[in-house]
This record gives structure tokens, C-alpha cells and sequence, in this order.
């Protein structure tokens, strides 16, 4: 092997071995480690049977760190790193906070002392059969699923990907294999949907007065009416209901401007502007009907105003918490919580009897379907429901139009003329 320069080349060495045959290992040359910052030299290797294998691993490790692959020399753990990009990430408080939670419970535990330069696409997949076998005790003593899988890996993958190149020479998550988009799908609920029928007697349940002595057009047992007819009629989400302002609604055109919603992060919640794909111009518009519902709505308000007094700190919500079983210390006019409102939502399906899995946002998903099967418009449906494409619409939902798809079966055996032959 030619000598290089002072400080440019490494010289391998016998290294006695007492026990066992000798065996031969080579350092490094000084250069600069991305990882700490200074010059210094490592290890290769010390375990090659002779010297050529030695000065086979020295030039490898040149050609490697001249096309700048050769790996930094860190002994940062993978879950040091991942606080580390976590402190530095810059998104929503709901993301961060389903990050942080599948962190916690999925990654760290299995693989977070390894450290960051010896993850390897390996290391992934054993981690991801792993979660998709493994009972999981914050998911019911059931392993993950597919989806959720995946969103481990894109964490993994976004988070590995910020240490290239300076921590690793390339992102270990390209090479590795999660669960597939067919897997994904093959794991999807289908979740139950009101059609249109089972909608009006729903609507005309929610705004059926208790009957009490104290019952009237302003008395609590209808507190939520306005809310779940505003939700099943246009498909909003819970969070965009809960986030509607009185100043954004536009009264002479029938339309409502959504603009903020209110989130849950962790174990607390909090209003904010709307961030979701195809809310560029979330605009809805909607029947006079509805509109004169929210006109119920501003009426109640005011009079839980009113009664309050300096109890009600206004926000300009129109689905703000009222003063009904209001804690002594809390004030009126906010926002709600929104795990209060599904608790409330648990208890009024009970009430009707409603399937047991029948969330709040199936509301949203009957309204779609409702909506596609009566041959409306996909491309306003879409738009309404603020779905980034209508491509993303009818994929999710095309496949319950079943109306149509006799009418097309029926047109496709009339045209070949299939009756005439059986």
C-alpha cells in the first residue's frame, strides 16, 4: 500500500491476541467527525485475518468519506435523537402531541437505547413485526394495526432522515418495509352510516323536548340540538363545529366561513385557526333551514348571557360552553371540550339506541354517502365537505353508490344484449 501524507492515511497493525491466532486492525486517518464537531480518528475494524483485508477496509473507508458516506462516530442513542428533533420540529400541537404519544409507547421501549449510527433498515422491520404482533397495552391489549404502524415509520423516517448526513450517511427507513397501503386498506373499518331516513328520525329525536316542568324553546335538554343537526346536515367535523364564530357566518348568503377549530392536545384543548388539506376557501353553504337554527342558537346564547352576567366571557362561538353544571371557578363563552361533547354524544346514542361504534363523525360520513347515492354533484360534495380532491371522495366513499352501480350494470347488459341469451 503507498504511504499518504502525515494525517491522511492509516497503517494496519498485528494485534497480538493471547489464545487465538493474531489478527490485524486499522484505524482511521485524522479527519473531522460531523457528529462531535473535531478532528480525531477511530477504528475501523480489529478483527481482519490479514493485512490486506485491513488496507482493503482503509480504502473503502477513503473512497466512503470522500463521496461522503463514511458513517459519523457518535454515541447518541436513537431515543436522545429523537428528543433532540422533537424540540427542533416545527408543526401543529395535534401532531406533536400524536408524535410524542407514539414515541412514548412504541419506539422507545423497543429500540430506543440503540444507537442512532447502528439503526438499520433491519432494525425497522423487526421493530414494525414486532408492533403488529405484540399485544399493546394503551390499544386494549390488541396489537396495532396497520395504519397505525405506518405512522411509526413516518416518524422513524422523518426523524432518521434529519441525522443525514451529518449524524448517519443515509436514512435507514428508505430501505425498510411497513406495512403496505393494500395492508392498510384491508384493516379499515367500515364504520355504520344513517341513510337518509334514519337521519330524519334522528334529527327529529335530538329535538324532542324532555317534557319537564321547567322545559321551554330555551331550556337545556336542547342545549345540543342546534349542534348535532349543524353536524349530520353539512358533514362538518366535531372540531370545526366546536370552532364556528358568529362573526364568519354570512347570514344573506346561506353560507358559513370555517376558520378555527378546537383540538384536543394531550390532555387539554385549545382553539386555534384551521391548518387541514382542502381548506383553502372553507367556504359551506347550507339551507335557510339550518339558518334559522342557528338563529335558535344565538337566542339560547343570549339568554344563558344574560342569566350569567359576569359569568360569561365571550368568544364569539356559537357552540361555546354554556352555564349548565358550570364548576363555581370556571366562566361561560369558551370553548368546549371536546371529549365532553363526545361523552355527551356516548349518552344521547344510548338514549336512541344508535349502534355501539356510531361516532360523531359518522355523522360526517353518512352525509357524504346520503349525499353521492341521491347522484349529487361529487365535485360539490367534495368541495364541501373539504376533501382535497374529488378523486379522494369518490375513493373513499364511491364504493357505496349502489344505486348507481345497478343502474350501470343493468345499462352494461342491455347494450351487449345478455337478456336475449339466458
Amino acid at each position: 500500500m503507498t504511504k499518504r501524507g502525515n494525517g491522511l492515511g492509516g497503517t494496519p497493525v498485528e494485534i497480538p491476541r493471547k489464545g487465538r491466532p493474531n489478527t490485524w486492525g486499522v484505524r482511521t486517518p485524522l479527519h473531522l467527525n460531523k457528529a462531535t464537531g473535531k478532528r480525531g480518528r477511530y477504528w475501523i475494524g480489529r478483527e481482519y485475518k490479514n493485512k490486506t483485508e485491513a488496507e482493503r477496509a482503509l480504502r473503502k473507508w477513503h473512497n466512503d468519506h470522500e463521496a461522503g458516506k463514511a458513517p459519523a462516530r457518535s454515541d447518541m442513542k436513537l431515543s436522545a435523537w429523537l428528543d433532540k428533533w422533537m424540540s427542533n420540529h416545527r408543526k401543529e400541537g395535534t401532531t406533536m402531541a400524536g408524535y410524542e404519544t407514539k414515541i412514548r409507547l412504541h419506539i422507545k421501549p423497543h429500540i430506543g437505547d440503540v444507537k442512532l449510527c447502528e439503526v438499520t433498515d433491519d432494525t425497522l422491520d423487526d421493530l414494525y413485526r414486532l408492533l403488529e404482533t405484540q399485544p399493546c397495552p394503551s390499544n386494549q391489549g390488541k396489537p396495532l394495526g396497520a395504519k397505525s404502524v405506518r405512522h411509526v415509520h413516518n416518524i422513524l423516517s422523518g426523524a432518521l432522515g434529519a441525522a443525514v448526513p451529518k449524524l448517519i450517511p443515509s436514512n435507514p427507513a428508505t430501505t425498510a418495509h411497513p406495512p403496505t397501503a393494500r395492508q392498510i386498506r384491508a384493516q379499515e373499518n367500515r364504520y355504520p352510516t344513517l341513510d337518509d331516513d334514519q337521519t330524519s328520525r334522528f334529527l327529529a329525536a335530538v329535538w324532542e323536548p324532555c317534557g319537564g316542568r321547567r322545559c321551554g324553546p330555551l331550556h337545556h335538554c336542547l342545549r345540543d340540538a342546534v349542534l348535532w343537526t349543524t353536524i349530520a346536515v353539512t358533514g362538518v367535523r366535531r372540531s370545526e363545529a366546536l370552532g364556528m364564530k358568529w362573526s364568519l357566518i354570512r347570514w344573506d348568503q346561506c353560507a358559513i366561513e370555517l376558520e378555527w377549530v378546537v383540538v384536543e392536545e394531550g390532555n387539554t384543548f385549545r382553539l386555534r385557526r384551521l391548518t387541514k388539506d382542502g381548506d383553502d376557501n372553507a367556504l359551506i353553504y347550507v339551507d335557510q333551514s339550518l339558518m334559522n337554527a342557528l338563529k335558535r342558537q344565538r337566542e339560547y346564547q343570549q339568554a344563558e348571557a344574560e342569566r350569567m352576567g359576569t359569568g360569561w366571557n365571550d368568544h364569539d362561538l356559537v357552540f361555546a360552553r354554556d352555564g349548565h353544571r358550570l364548576r363555581k371557578e370556571s366562566r361561560a363563552g369558551g370553548a368546549q371540550d371536546p371529549e365532553k361533547v363526545s361523552a355527551r354524544w356516548r349518552r344521547l346514542r344510548t338514549r336512541l339506541r344508535l349502534p355501539e361504534d356510531f361516532r360523531i363523525h359518522d355523522l360526517r360520513h353518512s352525509q357524504v354517502t346520503n349525499a353521492l347515492e341521491a347522484g349529487q354533484n361529487p365535485v360539490e360534495v367534495s368541495a364541501n365537505v373539504r376533501h382535497h380532491s374529488p378523486g379522494y371522495t369518490m375513493a373513499r366513499y364511491g364504493h357505496s353508490r349502489k344505486d348507481g352501480a345497478r343502474k350501470l350494470a343493468a345499462n352494461n347488459a342491455s347494450r351487449v344484449g345478455l337478456a336475449k341469451l339466458v
